[in-house]
């Protein structure tokens, strides 16, 4: 067993030398010995709460990693902070909270270690935001780090076929056209989720647990097995003793992210067809590091990756379905045999993604998953958008979409609520263009997701043949003709706030624009006579977000990152 250096370690400050005496009583009061808090101090943080499925197996996923850190020499802290969950926060004012969740959930963990000067850090997450969020608190304290997703849901069954919660989002949308009864509705939602687990679709949960791999932040293999399963505990055994092994070999979580990582990240996103989320999430891991990785850095990657996992909601597969396929692994070492995946990165295995890939084959006997040379497309399932009604760029899914122009005028909603009522009450055509503004960080705050709606659309019969156009986000379970992340948004005078109902809108997917059919003078009178409207926050942590939160462009960051560090945490 390795044997560690205390005096070199953050830790020395909490149980070190006479004078922490007091410190060290507090650890004896919790049933640690003298000799636990001789070692080195493990950080074992979970986004477990009763919220959602997703976070549910979390708890009991930390009690393998604590056994793997006491088995290699460390005494581990086990901690909880917040998850908000999307599903249950979706298509109300709850959903405002969720992308705020991210920082409050990286802000947390990063106090939680601050304060209690931990060595080192493995987190375990369920839910969309808090993927990112312990990532980016792992990335800004620097401390050696290991990260592990909690595992997705088994997929639901109803009348033979798989179902995910997308499929009862968008039998909502039918229910409302008069295509599915009552009845038929309470018996989707009674199946469609049968387990512990995030969404099985490759959904921002999936995408982001995808990421986890590609990145090298965790162990191979460790996104792709199912919660429920008891498997899952021996990656989060493994990931206990990985992170004692970077501590030994000092290996720290700003060797494994670089800008190639990044790219390996975002590569891995478009290859899965995965979520949008993904344009906003890899930014603002990169601004804690320091580097420049924006929307549009990442729709480049996405526009020259093949598209070859044919997973939910743009094809056929959930997560699990992937797992029995080959996982993650199998993907990356098919991107790698194409050249579009970065072998020299290092990772937590304290290897290579070249040397973990080494001895892995690919297996043409399943479907989910094409080889490089076989795409379902040559490009990536998300593309990149730019153009005079989006300078900052926006982002659209186009995995599983047959057309990839749309033309049309628009019809414009200055909140999410105001654009639900009118599908609801199917007050639309057919060749719209739904304009959903003042929902982007500043202007929501807090940038919701739009699934209510695009679920409702495509429960209708309607999800290409009307696009949506937001500052807000979509779910990455959302399909159909729909671009994100428009910027400038609208609540800081961006294009989309002087939009007018019955602009023609010009998108196009393939060539990578989004433009209205108006002169440059036209905007600029227009943007005269606009006026800010007025926040419907003046207190809380919305509020506060506000005031702090940059463009959807670099992330939505809420800090300058490393550009700004005076001295890392992990240093102390």
């Amino acid at each position: 067993m390795a044997k560690f250096n205390k005096k070199k370690l953050p830790s020395r400050h909490t149980s070190l030398g006479a004078d922490r005496a007091p410190h060290r009583s507090f650890y004896y009061a919790m049933g640690e010995t003298e000799k636990d808090v001789s070692k080195p101090f493990v950080g074992v943080v979970s986004t477990w709460n009763e919220a959602a499925p997703c976070n549910i197996a979390l708890m009991r996923q930390a009690q393998s990693v604590k056994k793997g850190v006491r088995a290699s020499g460390g005494t581990p802290r086990e901690f909880c902070t917040i998850t908000v969950t999307d599903g249950i926060a979706m298509g109300h004012e709850g959903m405002k909270s969720s992308l705020i969740s991210r920082e409050v959930i990286a802000d947390s963990t990063e106090l939680t270690v601050r304060g209690h000067c931990y060595d080192a850090l493995v987190g375990i997450a369920g839910c969309d935001k808090s993927l990112p969020a312990l990532m980016m608190a792992m990335v800004r304290l620097n401390v050696p780090s290991v990260f592990i997703y909690g595992g997705s849901i088994l997929p639901g069954q109803y009348k033979g076929k798989d179902v995910t919660v997308v499929d009862v989002f968008e039998a909502v949308g039918k229910h409302s056209a008069g295509k599915m009864s009552a009845k038929e509705l309470r018996k989707l939602e009674l199946v469609a989720c049968p387990s512990a687990g995030a969404c099985g679709g490759q959904f921002t949960a999936n995408t982001m647990a995808c990421v986890s791999e590609a990145i090298g932040l965790a162990l191979p293999y460790s996104a792709g097995t199912p919660a429920p399963y008891e498997e899952r505990d021996k990656y989060a055994l493994l990931s206990g003793k990985t992170v004692m092994n970077l501590l030994e070999k000092n290996i720290r979580p700003r060797d494994i992210v670089t800008k190639k990582s990044l790219e390996n990240a975002a590569t891995i996103v478009a290859a899965t067809g995965g979520s949008t989320n993904a344009a906003l999430h890899l930014p603002a891991i990169a601004n804690e590091i320091g580097i420049k990785f924006d929307l549009m850095d990442v729709a480049k990657i996405f526009k020259k990756t093949p598209y070859l996992a044919d997973l939910k909601p743009g094809g056929k597969y959930v997560a699990k379905d992937m797992w029995l396929a080959g996982g993650v692994p199998m993907l990356l070492k098919t991107l790698f045999d194409g050249g579009f995946i970065h072998g020299d990165c290092m990772t937590v295995t304290g290897k290579t993604m070249k040397q973990n890939l080494k001895n892995i084959k690919f297996n043409p006997k399943q479907k989910v998953l094409r080889a490089y040379d076989n795409p379902l497309s040559p490009d990536g399932g998300v593309v990149g958008l730019k153009g005079n009604l989006a300078p900052d760029g926006g982002i659209v899914k186009i995995a599983g979409l047959k057309k990839l122009q749309f033309t049309g005028k628009a019809r414009c909603f200055d909140n999410e609520e105001a654009a639900m009522a009118c599908v609801q009450k199917k007050k639309y055509k057919e060749g719209d263009v739904i304009i959903i503004r003042y929902e982007g960080p500043v202007g929501g705050p807090g940038m919701r997701e739009m699934l209510s709606t695009t679920g409702a659309i495509y429960g209708q019969g309607m999800g290409e043949k009307v696009a949506l156009i937001t500052d807000g986000r979509f779910s990455g379970a959302t399909r159909g003709f729909c671009v994100g992340h428009v910027g400038p948004e609208a609540a800081l005078g961006g294009p989309l706030a002087l939009l007018r109902n019955g602009d023609v809108i010009d998108i196009d997917a393939k060539k990578g624009t989004i433009n209205v059919r108006l002169t440059k003078s036209q905007l600029a009178t227009r943007r005269k006579q606009w006026k800010a409207k007025k926040s419907s926050f003046g207190s809380g942590t919305i509020w506060k977000y506000a005031q702090t939160v940059g463009p959807a462009y670099l992330g939505a960051s809420t800090h300058p990152g490393k550009r700004k560090e005076v001295k890392v945490y992990a240093d102390i």
